[in-house]
This record gives C-alpha cells, structure tokens and sequence, in this order.
C-alpha cells in the first residue's frame, strides 16, 4: 500500500535493515547553556573579530582540543 503526500507515492514501511549507520553522529553538537565570565565572552568574541570564526564555534573548538588532550586543569586557591 501506497500514500499519496504532495504528489508522490510514500511506501507505507522502509526495510532500513541493510541501512548504514551515520558516520558522522559522534560529532553531533548538543545545544546546553553555560555560564561563562563576561571577560572570556569578551576574549573569544574578540578572537571571532581577529579570524572571522564565530566566537561560539571558537570556544567548542577550544574545549574540544582539551577534551582531545586531556589536558587537566591546574586550579591555584589564593
């Protein structure tokens, strides 16, 4: 059976069992919201300005690299 949308026939079922899965899925983004100084906005908007990158992409590539590298932090209390 067939349905009718706009003009062109729809099977009512696919068979996705020989479908391939998407390559690219483990680099999906994933809208969360973050709090962040004023003053690193300011720098990486700032950065935006100097290479044309949006600052938002900058600080997700910025994370990113560390994630890679598993750069931990080094936190001094005064």
């Amino acid at each position: 059976m067939s349905m009718q949308i706009e003009g062109e026939n729809m099977r009512q079922e696919y068979d996705f069992s020989k479908a391939a899965k998407n390559p690219y899925a483990a680099k999906l983004k994933k809208q969360i919201t973050i709090n962040l100084n004023t003053s690193t906005i300011d720098y990486f908007k700032n950065e935006a300005e100097d290479t044309g990158i949006p600052y938002q992409t900058l600080i997700n590539l910025y994370l990113a690299d560390c994630a890679e590298k598993k750069r931990k932090l080094k936190i001094q209390w005064t």
